[in-house]
Parts: structure tokens; C-alpha cells; sequence
């Protein structure tokens, strides 16, 4: 059953419950957007990338006047980057007929919660999602500001390939819809170039001993290895890796990419390579903004900060160039129109997908900073 329209209702970023939603109410006619992550959970840093490039993009939004004369007002929903509690909030923001959702953060989350909202008629956009199953569905309601893993996959292979040339490369993956994912997309492309791949294989999500896998990449003799998932089990296989005497170069996607896996892998992180989004928050049109979240001690520096907050403006967008609050007109506004947004100018295929999205390679550092090695 498709979700009627309803009165427009608001928006704006608070501190998260854990189990459920907190909510600053601002007004009865104010637009309502569900900010649906890990607020808990070993992925929650990447949860407070989404909300504070929510957040600043609902504060600005509402301080230049609103959206057709109403303020936004934000939800926010931990599901812990758990599939069985995103389908439980996604049916809370049913249930609390909100008709906007910027979320879900992990794939394996975003997809049956996007199954819940296309049935309910509520328009999603994720600020994070990269698994292209997403938005190979025919939904209407379903977006993304940030690029798939067959894109960002083809970007670490190819970089592999041309740049690194190893003799061997082991593929490991977290066995999860991102992680496995993309470490399919990169396991093709190198096999595609003539790398041997003689070890591709999953870890579980939440071991802590790798001795065993370091054991084998040992045996095989490799001398890469690429990762697909997220920082906390990278991390601890980057240390162990070290202290067992595995000297090989590292490489994982932007679930690794945060100062966390510094904190865990120590000096043992120095050299992973990692692929990110382009440093929005490098590029100097966004200087004032960089600003506007260092005001507040928020770092902007996260690959979903400005993703996100180009999620929310879409959405603002779409519902003024629809001139009403029908989230199947929106749907039709973002398909036929460019947005100009912090990550640059927006827009978007049948699918829901970017139609231009770049992926750069960095160089990590111990120190959790990072160098640019491709454009």
C-alpha cells in the first residue's frame, strides 16, 4: 500500500535515543525527515559523519527561510548497522508517517528498510550506501549522493593493476552485502588484468583473532592484500599482520577510512591504501561551510559528512521544485533537474544513482591523516 499524501510535517538533527528516535519539534507544518544509522554499534563514527552533515544542512536550510515556507526538522534513528533494526525503524517511520528518510548507512541495513519505504511511499536518499543491488530494483523512491562499488571497485583494481603490480593478491571480505560486494568488484578486475587471486575468502564480522587467515596469506605468498568491510576488523588484521611478521601493502574502501583504525592498527596502519570520495571539505567553494562545522567542533573531514548534507538539500530542493509534498512528485523533480550542492553539481539516472561520481585512492597514515594518490 502506497502512503498517502500528508500535511507536511519537519525536520532537524538531535541527540539519538538508542533504541528508537529523539526529535526537536519546531512546528506543526515543518517537514519531517527520518536520519536513519549506527548511533550504536562498531560503526557509529561513521553514523556521526551522516548526522552532522544532516544536521548542518537542516540548520542552513532552515535559517535561509525553510522549504515553501516551512522548516525541516530531523529524526534521528539508530539501527545500529543491524538489517533486523532497520527494518524495525524503517516501520517506526511508517508508523510515525514521516515521508522522508536520509539513511540508511550500511548497505545490508539500507536495502530491506528501502524495500519498506517504497512499499509505504516514503523517498529515501543514503549518504553511504555504495552496494549498486540498492538501486537495480526499479524503485521510485529510492536515491543515493554517493557512488556504487562498481565504480569504486573498478577504481581499486585498476589502481592495483597499473600502479602497485603485484605478483599475488589475496581478496578478503567481512562476508556482508558491502564488504563482499566490493571485494567481488575488485577480485574481477584483477583477474580481468592477469593478477592471480589465489586467496579470496571471508573473515566473520567481530573476530578478533586472525592469526589463521595471516597464517595462510603467508603460505600462499602473497604480496597484496585488498579488503572489503568495514575499519574495525581491518584494523586488528593490519596489528596482527605486523606483529607476526606479514610485511605486505593493505588496501580497503572507505568502510576502512576512518582515524579509528589508526587507534586500533597503530603504525601498522601506515601506508593501507584506502579509496574515498573526493575531500570535499578540501575544495575551497566550501570554505565557509568547513567553517560552519569547525564552529561547532564537528570534522567536516569524513567521507559521508558532505554526501549527506547533499542528501538533505536534494531533498529541500525537490520538494520546492515540486511545489507540493507528494514524495512521488519529489521522486520526479530529483530525476529531471541538476542540483548545485557542496559535492558538486547533482543528478540523477532512472536508477536513482549519480550519473557522475568519482572515487580518488589515498595513501593512509599512522597518524590518521591522508595523501591524495589519484585525482
Amino acid at each position: 500500500m502506497k502512503m498517502a499524501q500528508k500535511k507536511a510535517i519537519s525536520l532537524f538533527i538531535a541527540a539519538a535515543a538508542v533504541a528508537g528516535a529523539s526529535n526537536f519539534a519546531l512546528a506543526a507544518d515543518n517537514i519531517k525527515i527520518a536520519l536513519a544509522g549506527p548511533v550504536t554499534g562498531p560503526v557509529a563514527q561513521y553514523g556521526d559523519m551522516q548526522f552532522i552533515g544532516a544536521k548542518m544542512a537542516i540548520e542552513q536550510i532552515n535559517k535561509a527561510g525553510g522549504v515553501n515556507g516551512s522548516q525541516l526538522e530531523g529524526v534521528v534513528f539508530d539501527d545500529a548497522c543491524d538489517p533486523k533494526q532497520a527494518v524495525a525503524v524503517a516501520n517506526r517511520i511508517v508508523n510515525e508517517e514521516i515521508q522522508y528518510v536520509v539513511g540508511h548507512l550500511c548497505s545490508s541495513s539500507t536495502q530491506p528498510a528501502s524495500d519498506i519505504y517504497e512499499d509505504e511511499g516514503i523517498l529515501m536518499v543514503t549518504a553511504a550506501s555504495t552496494s549498486p543491488e540498492i538501486t537495480e530494483r526499479g524503485y521510485e523512491l529510492v536515491f543515493r549522493t554517493i557512488g556504487l562499488d562498481s565504480l569504486q571497485g573498478p577504481t581499486a583494481g585498476n589502481y592495483i593493476v597499473e600502479q602497485v603490480k603485484p605478483k599475488k593478491v589475496a581478496v578478503i571480505h567481512d562476508k556482508q552485502q558491502y564488504g563482499e560486494g566490493i571485494a567481488t568488484a575488485v577480485r574481477d578486475v584483477l583477474v580481468e588484468g592477469g593478477v592471480a587471486v589465489p586467496v579470496f575468502e571471508g573473515i566473520t564480522a567481530g573476530d578478533k583473532d586472525f592469526s589463521a587467515l595471516i597464517a595462510k596469506l603467508r603460505q600462499e605468498g602473497v604480496d597484496f592484500v585488498y579488503y572489503g568491510g568495514y575499519h574495525p576488523e581491518l584494523g586488528l588484521i593490519l596489528r596482527q599482520s605486523s606483529e607476526q611478521g606479514l610485511d605486505v601493502t593493505f588496501m580497503g574502501p572507505e568502510g576502512v577510512g576512518n582515524p579509528d583504525i589508526s587507534a586500533i592498527a597503530g603504525e601498522a596502519s601506515e601506508g593501507l591504501l584506502v579509496t574515498l570520495p573526493k575531500a570535499f571539505d578540501q575544495d575551497p567553494r566550501n570554505a565557509e561551510l568547513v567553517a560552519a562545522f569547525k564552529a561547532k567542533n564537528e570534522d567536516p573531514s569524513g567521507p559521508f559528512v558532505f554526501p549527506a548534507y547533499a542528501a538533505v538539500q536534494i531533498i529541500a530542493d525537490g520538494i520546492k521544485l515540486a511545489g507540493e509534498n507528494d514524495t512521488f512528485e519529489v521522486a520526479k523533480a530529483l530525476r529531471s533537474n541538476e542540483f548545485d550542492t557542496p559535492t558538486g553539481t547533482l543528478s540523477f539516472n532512472e536508477k536513482g544513482d549519480l550519473q557522475d561520481f568519482n572515487f580518488v585512492v589515498y595513501k593512509w597514515h599512522a597518524d590518521a591523516t591522508k595523501s591524495a594518490l589519484t585525482e
